[in-house]
């Protein structure tokens, strides 16, 4: 009997402890938006010009790329202003990844709980986990590229701490229409809380041996949205007017199924 009670005894701890340690979590409930605006640009500090939209002609952001990178980019920009670079996410299905889902349209939701805190995007959907509950990253020899990789963090008081990994990178995830894109051996370094104003911030120090001369530093906010305010589910490919040709071309259809852009030479399209 005594055996028995035990195990009982400890599993009514370790519940008081969660729903204590629950309590002194900051309230992140609601549905929330995207604060800022830059056309859906990754890093508004650095874009030119400030009001540019990502993935138009002779818009970029400045973030300290390498040589190699820089060089990359720039090639990347020359396709994107001949409409030559796909967006993975026009294919509708493939998720944004991390740390380009904190830069989506539509609406967000913060689920927080002691051991785990879950963001979830309309748009996608993509869904993060950032464990909370003591555990570490596995090892790396354990570990295999996901879009949102592997995070874990703590709390420190009201601030969420946290740390990703394990992202797929430039294979299938890029960070804006822009094209701009990081190596699969990026980490990146999160904090977010409430501020006085409001609203959540999210502080990230990106770093990547491969594409980043020094660290980079890039802040989002999200406003919460009035009460009442709620979250559906979608797919774009019921409605994907923005297919892409075998040469990467992305085409905009009416609303028949026709091609209203100008379509390059020689491209063969199919609009069933």
């Amino acid at each position: 009997m005594q055996m028995r009670l035990i195990p009982i005894y400890l599993l009514l701890v370790f519940q008081w402890a969660s729903f204590a340690n629950a309590a002194e979590l900051p309230d992140w409930s609601g549905v929330w938006q995207r604060y800022e605006g830059n056309g859906g640009i990754f890093d508004p500090s650095t874009v030119e010009p400030r009001d540019g939209r990502a993935g138009s002609p002779g818009v970029r952001q400045y973030p300290p790329l390498t040589k190699a990178w820089e060089a990359r980019y720039v090639a990347t920009l020359a396709l994107v202003a001949m409409d030559r670079v796909p967006d993975p996410i026009s294919i509708c299905g493939t998720p944004a990844g991390y740390p380009r889902l904190l830069a989506l349209p539509d609406v967000y939701e913060f689920i927080v709980r002691p051991e785990a805190t879950w963001i979830i995007t309309e748009n996608g959907p993509n869904i993060m986990r950032i464990y909370t509950d003591g555990s570490e990253h596995p090892p790396e020899d354990e570990r295999w590229p996901t879009f949102t990789g592997n995070s874990v963090g703590r709390w420190n008081d009201q601030v969420l701490e946290f740390t990703t990994v394990s992202m797929i990178g430039e294979k299938h995830t890029i960070l804006d229409r822009s094209g701009l894109t990081l190596s699969d051996q990026a980490t990146v370094a999160t904090r977010m809380y409430l501020t006085d104003e409001g609203l959540l911030r999210a502080e990230l120090v990106i770093e990547d041996p491969l594409a980043l001369r020094e660290p980079w530093h890039v802040t989002r906010h999200f406003r919460r949205m009035p009460a009442g305010t709620r979250a559906y589910d979608y797919a774009c490919a019921e409605n994907n007017r923005n297919p892409i040709t075998d040469s990467g071309q992305t085409l905009t259809l009416d609303t028949d199924g026709n091609v209203i852009d100008k379509v390059i030479e020689g491209e063969v399209i199919d609009n069933e």
